[in-house]
């Protein structure tokens, strides 16, 4: 219970950006934490992950469907620039790849059938079905590309303890400007919204609770984004975030994306 008189309502961030606050219910919050402890275990599970110029994140991840790292070269052309012209499918310094590159080396997990249904459910919350806006903004708004006939197909999730943050950054590295969908577990957090240019402002900053569905794609895609801190103590116990097993405890976030990429083969 948050004790507000009145439930938040649905809340547009900027054109594209839309947040929907609680629409997880509470047994899929649990059905949800369940499933993140099972992908949590090794092999291929939750890491700590190193940054191009060697820095730890303070956020750990684990990756289902393609496995997102940085890459001391591109896997393709291998070559260590982030543009090169003739390259077919560059990737630098990030790249999606069919093992945990950064890792233990392990196959990627499969992309759960829960997150497919999940995903697709949301876009539609979002933006709306095909033939009920076919995937528009809103009223005055503009197209969102992908929104109708949204496939998704990867999805990292990052685990905050408390302390934990991440700073401004782009998701770029997917081959289709399809929207990213976000799902809050746990901890409270601050989010920080910005434009597609740069890491200045202005920005929005919103407090994003376990539940809520943020969604954004169209003019949003390409957005700066992060998470300037959790606010520690504000998950439900009953979410049952410190059972025994991998650590959980604190906030966790599961992005799913399309990758655009073709599907991964058995094995």
């Amino acid at each position: 219970m948050t004790g507000e008189l009145f439930g938040r309502s649905r809340r547009w961030l900027a054109p594209g950006a839309v947040l929907l606050p609680d629409w997880l219910d509470a047994a899929e919050q649990r059905e949800l934490v369940r499933a993140c402890r099972e992908w949590a275990w090794p092999p291929a599970g939750l890491r700590t992950v190193r940054l191009p110029g060697g820095a730890e994140m303070s956020v750990r991840q684990l990756c289902l469907g393609w496995h997102w790292g940085v890459v001391p070269r591109c896997p393709t052309c291998g070559v260590a620039r982030k543009v090169v012209a003739d390259c077919p499918q560059h990737w630098f310094p990030y790249a999606y790849t069919r093992r945990v590159h950064d890792g233990d080396g392990a196959p990627v997990k499969p992309f759960p059938a829960l997150l497919d249904t999940l995903a697709r459910r949301a876009v539609v919350a979002a933006y709306g079905a095909a033939g009920d806006g076919d995937g528009r903004v809103g009223a005055g708004g503009e197209g969102v590309a992908g929104a109708v006939g949204y496939a998704p197909d990867v999805a990292l999730v990052n685990h905050y303890a408390a302390g934990s943050r991440m700073g401004l950054h782009q998701d770029r590295e997917e081959r289709t400007d399809a929207p990213v969908v976000s799902f809050s577990l746990g901890d409270s957090c601050v989010f920080r919204l910005g434009g597609s240019q740069d890491r200045t402002g202005p920005w929005t900053d919103v407090e994003l609770r376990s539940g809520d569905l943020l969604v954004f794609g169209g003019p949003a895609r390409y957005a700066y984004h992060g998470v300037l801190r959790t606010l520690p103590g504000t998950a439900d116990p009953e979410l049952r975030l410190g059972e025994p097993g991998p650590a959980l405890s604190g906030r966790l976030n599961i992005t799913v994306r399309q990758s655009g990429l073709a599907a991964p083969s058995a094995g």
